[in-house]
């Protein structure tokens, strides 16, 4: 069998540590609490559109992934 080098190791060098795959979120048109999953296979650091679960605004999703992976999330009206 051939193991070959995950690419993740190079933005999480701890391994095989705990990642955050999901955050709450308050809408900034509604402020309603939202769950929204993350993808840390999508780089270190985010910036996307995601529309709110409840008032289907759009908003601004910021993700920014520690070398522990511990994500910080802030949403913003896009």
């Amino acid at each position: 069998m051939v193991d070959f080098p995950d690419p993740l190791d190079d933005e999480f060098p701890l391994g095989d540590g705990v990642v955050d795959l999901e955050v709450e979120v308050v809408c900034p048109h509604c402020a309603e609490r939202c769950v929204i999953g993350l993808d840390p296979g999508s780089g270190s650091t985010q910036d996307y559109v995601e529309d709110c679960q409840v008032c289907c605004q759009p908003w601004r999703v910021h993700v920014t992934y520690g070398l522990e992976g511990r994500a910080e999330v802030w949403v913003e009206v896009e």
